[in-house]
């Protein structure tokens, strides 16, 4: 099969498969198929049409087998996504990706059966079946579960909708990955990836960011149609499924699945947004007086400042000084990082075909993470580096919780990777003496901030009014553009001058289309991250092991549980304006320069 022999580089890693399966032809992987459909069907016929009349003991029991099941099959699954991300142009890898989820899909239909009968049971009677220590150990789960009540359908509706997934939905978000991994963007004299392209964007050079800018978006006008396509059909879907189960927004289901109420949500966008005069507005009027200008180009704003020397650096270099900070924080998060070096766990080679951005797999509780980058040497890479093993550290400690609860809300998975970058620029702030590489340090971080902040609740609302629209019918590729650039205009501010062909640049952004309504999540982790780093500096005694027992927890706690150790409340105010607080801070220093 094309695309397994992976290019060797004798310095940036690439992840070796075999802890998951040995190939996609190893008769491990078909023993596995056909001993979960025997492990499945054997579950139904045990336990269909009986879970209220279980006993406590035997409840618990039966969880723990669907556990084990779900192991088993995320396994599988695991192995083919990430295969899949290793070349998404490989038609023969494509085609065993689509293979392998279509009979996963037919697979868990028999399991449907249990999570909809537990929801079923009254209250009175759990509450009977939780007195027993094997039912009570799945009370958080149970918990969860049972908040999707309200909108839980019926057994013959939640079939339908699971098996046409893979047919529906599943199927144009492959067809949006394999379209952006198959597009070229041609830069004055190279053919460049997507991911390669969009690197240019952070060039020194300021005519190869204005090429890439205007080559990027005429590849964009090129597909839009397609993309515009692929999200209408996306959101008509959600549209559809939000209205039979009685979502009252299009976010809400984002927020039940979160773990977060939609009144802290809605405090979160509101001060953002309400931020951005001091934010990035500033920010970026600032970037344009270094720059000479009264306002920059779009394609500036990641720009390295004038005369500013960016260093590059090895794998090696940054391995050492992510795992630098990361023991100067924590040695047992250190310990944990340096397995992934250790090991075949880390995907990091930038190749045609491959998976654009950067994520951490967490596969399943049996196995362990692989974390795929796409290195190319630059600071930001580092920092990128370092957000992905915050990813992995945390999912092999949630790992303890099992298969059902080391899943952790989308809201708090960004704690300890965005905790691992802020751990990663404070060292090497720490180690820079030049002041005027500490000025360019600062600049780039605060950057990353507005990216991850700003940007995202931007995006956000983008996303909001899209979908929101979208209920009165299918938006044309330009009513999509102004939207765009509505919302992106609110968030850069005077000093940032957008042109024409920035209205298509929505178009390949994955969590628009992937998982809708994530990227608040960003902003949620970031403001997190800041207001415990502060309290982490205000008292130190005692925050690392608080902070592992936090990360240990997965999915088990909500985050006013989660973060009640360290005296925060995410519904308060004063807990966002002091996480958007370190961000304005950094600016005053900037200014102040």
């Amino acid at each position: 099969m094309r695309g397994l022999q992976l290019s060797r580089n004798s310095d940036v890693p690439e992840w070796d498969l075999a802890d998951l399966f040995p190939g996609p032809d190893s008769d491990e992987l078909h023993s596995a198929i056909t001993d979960s459909i025997t492990e499945v069907r054997a579950f139904r016929d045990l336990y269909a049409g009986k879970i209220g009349d279980l006993s406590g003991e035997d409840l618990g029991e039966a969880i723990s087998a669907y556990e084990r099941i779900q192991d088993h099959l995320g396994r599988i699954s695991s192995f083919s996504q990430l295969l899949h991300a290793s070349d998404m142009t490989d038609s023969e890898i494509s085609r065993f990706y689509q293979n392998i989820q279509e009979k996963l899909v037919d697979i868990s239909a028999d399991l449907l059966f249990f999570t909809l009968e537990i929801n079923r049971v009254s209250k009175e009677v759990l509450d009977v079946q939780l007195q027993a220590k094997q039912a009570s150990y799945y009370a958080p789960w149970l918990r969860d579960l049972r908040t999707l009540l309200p909108y839980q359908l019926s057994d013959e509706a939640e079939v339908i909708f699971h098996e046409k997934e893979i047919s529906g939905s599943a199927a144009w978000v492959r067809l949006f990955d394999e379209l952006l991994s198959r597009l070229r963007v041609k830069i004055d004299d190279s053919v460049l990836t997507l991911e390669e392209a969009l690197n240019c964007l952070s060039d020194d050079d300021a005519a190869r960011r204005r090429s890439a800018a205007k080559a990027l978006g005429k590849v964009f006008a090129d597909n839009i149609h397609t993309f515009s396509l692929i999200t209408n059909t996306l959101m008509k879907d959600k549209s559809i499924e939000d209205g039979y189960r009685g979502h009252s927004s299009p976010a809400a289901s984002r927020h039940l699945e979160n773990k977060v109420e939609p009144e802290v949500v809605g405090a979160l966008v509101s001060a953002v947004r309400e931020s951005y005069p001091q934010l990035s507005h500033r920010y970026y009027a600032l970037k344009a007086r270094w720059f000479g200008v009264s306002a920059i180009n779009y394609w500036d704003r990641n720009a390295p400042l004038p005369g500013a020397d960016e260093k590059s650096f090895a794998w090696d270099e940054a391995r050492d000084i992510v795992l630098s900070a990361y023991r100067s924080f924590s040695p047992v998060l250190a310990d944990i990082g340096k397995k992934f070096f250790d090991n075949a766990w880390i995907d990091a080679v930038p190749r045609p075909g491959k998976a654009l951005g950067a994520f951490s797999h967490s596969t399943v509780p049996s196995a362990h993470p692989y974390i795929l980058i796409n290195y190319l040497g630059k600071p930001r890479d580092v920092m990128t580096l370092a957000h992905e093993l915050g990813h992995g550290v945390h999912q092999v400690l949630a790992a303890e919780q099992g298969a059902l609860m080391s899943d952790t809300p989308l809201t708090l998975a960004e704690t300890a990777s965005v905790f691992g970058e802020q751990i990663t620029f404070r060292a090497l702030l720490k180690g820079e003496t030049n002041p005027e590489r500490r000025r360019c340090m600062l600049a780039s971080k605060v950057e990353d901030m507005l990216n991850t902040v700003v940007r995202q609740i931007a995006f956000y609302e983008f996303e909001r009014r899209v979908h929101e629209e979208r209920k009165e019918g299918e938006l044309l590729p330009s009513r999509i553009g102004d939207i765009w650039l509505d919302s992106q205009a609110e968030s850069f501010g005077p000093a940032v001058r957008v042109h024409s062909e920035y209205r298509n640049f929505w178009c390949y952004i994955p969590h628009f289309v992937h998982t809708p309504f994530y990227v608040y999540a960003y902003a949620f982790g970031d403001c997190l991250v800041n207001t415990l780093y502060a309290n982490y500096q205000d008292n130190s005694e005692g925050f690392e092991d608080r902070y592992i027992e936090m990360l240990r927890a997965g999915g088990k706690l909500r985050h006013r549980e989660l973060l009640a150790p360290f005296n925060l409340d995410a519904s308060e105010v004063s807990f966002w304006s002091r996480g958007l607080n370190v961000i304005s801070d950094f600016i005053d220093q900037l200014e102040a320069m």
